[in-house]
């Protein structure tokens, strides 16, 4: 199962960002919001943004993936996100 995750834009380039996932940066794809900007969050799946988070709702959100994850052992942000499980 793969879920589409919230994100920090650090900086832009063209039509791509690097985006942090709590201290996993990644490079993502802003073809599908383009009007996406430094500091934005976005929720991210398969290396694109699809939406401009409010940031209130994307703290709250990685607020309840870090308590998911440490409840259950997990480790939220190694590996490739949503692909940790065998």
């Amino acid at each position: 199962m793969c879920l589409a995750v919230p994100g920090k834009i650090i900086s832009l380039k063209n039509s791509n960002a690097e985006v942090d996932f709590s201290g996993v940066r990644r490079a993502v794809s802003l073809d599908l919001v383009p009007d996406a900007k430094k500091n934005d969050y976005v929720l991210v799946h398969a290396g694109f943004a699809i939406q401009v988070l409010d940031p209130k709702e994307a703290e709250e959100t990685l607020k309840l993936f870090k308590e998911i994850y440490a409840t259950t052992g997990g480790d939220a942000y190694s590996g490739e996100l949503g692909h940790n499980n065998p």
